[in-house]
């Protein structure tokens, strides 16, 4: 009988034995892996962000002011339209360009499938009547251009086809929008942009990319650093659209 218990004791003890070197491994993980491992999931999760839910893009024209100027930097959501949501008039949106769907627009949304749109001397009438026009929504241009030579000003009647959008540019003298080149089908939404998370003032004298690009790389640094007050425009960090 207390043979077994020597064996029973003996055995207990090589259990805690092993138990403690596993418990030591763990407690003296090296740091730079705990490192890595952080890393990894914040990669991962950035990634998986990146890819189903939102996106940031930056304005790189003049189609969109006074609602969004070139420089500001823009997060767009991508699942703003999933789950039986349809986009909404006055939404603004980012989509694929419908005749090179390799670039993207952002554009607001004017009418809807089944909708009629009408331009009358730069007026915009949805079903006969005047459109809601967004509040930074400007023409830039006294003159009224005929039909018969551009669409700019005088445009329609035109019928939104089914599951497509209208879109129209908020700087409605200088964008290129479905005046010019037609409706928005629902398949070629990436998002509804929702906020400005940041803003730079476009420069001309801004360093170049060219090659070699380290080089540019130095030219940007030395040159964000040196004008980072003077070029953000704060006022503009995390307006809502």
């Amino acid at each position: 009988m207390d043979q077994d218990f020597l064996i029973q004791d003996i055995t207990k003890a090589e259990r805690d034995k092993q138990a403690s070197k596993v418990l030591d491994k763990k407690e003296h993980k090296p740091l730079w892996r705990d490192y890595l491992e952080t890393a990894i999931i914040a990669l991962v999760a950035a990634l998986l962000l990146r890819i189903f839910v939102v996106s940031a893009y930056r304005v790189s024209s003049a189609s969109m002011e006074d609602s969004l100027f070139e420089g500001d930097y823009i997060f767009v959501n991508k699942l703003a339209y999933d789950f039986d949501n349809d986009p909404r008039i006055g939404d603004i949106i980012v989509f694929k360009y419908p005749n090179n769907p390799e670039k993207e627009y952002i554009k607001r949304i004017v009418a809807v499938a089944g909708q009629t749109v009408q331009v009358a001397d730069k007026i915009v009438y949805v079903d006969a009547e005047v459109a809601a026009i967004p509040t930074h929504a400007k023409n830039i241009d006294g003159r009224i251009i005929p039909g018969d030579l551009s669409f700019r000003d005088n445009f329609g009647p035109y019928l939104v086809p089914w599951d497509s959008y209208f879109v129209l540019g908020d700087n409605r003298d200088d964008s290129r929008d479905s005046r010019f080149w037609g409706e928005v089908p629902r398949e070629n939404i990436i998002g509804k942009a929702v906020f400005i998370y940041w803003s730079w003032a476009p420069d001309e004298n801004a360093p170049e990319w060219e090659f070699p690009y380290v080089v540019n790389a130095f030219q940007w640094g030395f040159y964000a650093l040196w004008n980072f007050p003077s070029h953000i425009r704060w006022g503009r960090l995390g307006t809502s659209l």
